[in-house]
């Protein structure tokens, strides 16, 4: 697992995204899903049974996107403290780096997904440094203190993220 983290933080710094899936994977999938529905800020958001079943909008990338986003489903604690800092509280009304994964929880177990980190390397790249760092003994609030760090200039304002 820390491999394919490491693996995927390496891949969205140098923006290799895209792949495709056999129309066969796609069709066993979409019968898995619920439809999708685009936001007035141009994500997709699409509910899914659980967190072990991955929206379909994630076929057309590499396998390495997935993983991101079932490590994030799993980390929601930790990326619910950690400010995304791309500009989508401003721009999709985003609290937290885990609102660029999943826009909801529902009671009933099932989730809304939300594609917005499919492309925006900022939200991938917070997303993989934290968990690395979470699963390798850091704090959360040693994370958040590296990522406020890292990213306070050059970037997008913060999401409105509490302080940890």
């Amino acid at each position: 697992m820390k491999r394919s983290l490491a693996i995927a933080a390496c891949l969205f710094s140098v923006n290799l995204l895209l792949s495709a899936c056999s129309a066969d994977e796609n069709a066993q999938k979409k019968d898995e899903h619920s439809a999708h529905h685009m936001t007035s800020s141009g994500d997709i958001r699409e509910t899914t049974k659980s967190s072990e079943h991955l929206p379909s909008f994630l076929s057309k990338h590499e396998e390495e996107m997935a993983v991101l986003y079932q490590q994030a489903a799993k980390h929601q604690e930790l990326l619910e403290n950690l400010p995304c800092y791309c500009g989508c509280g401003d721009s999709a009304g985003h609290m937290n780096n885990y609102d660029c994964f999943v826009f909801e929880n529902k009671k009933d177990g099932s989730v809304t997904w939300d594609d917005h980190a499919t492309k925006c390397g900022v939200c991938l790249e917070i997303a993989a440094e934290s968990i690395y760092e979470f699963n390798n003994g850091k704090s959360v609030k040693e994370i958040r203190k590296m990522i406020d760090e890292k990213y306070k200039e050059g970037y997008g304002k913060p999401t409105p993220t509490p302080e940890v």
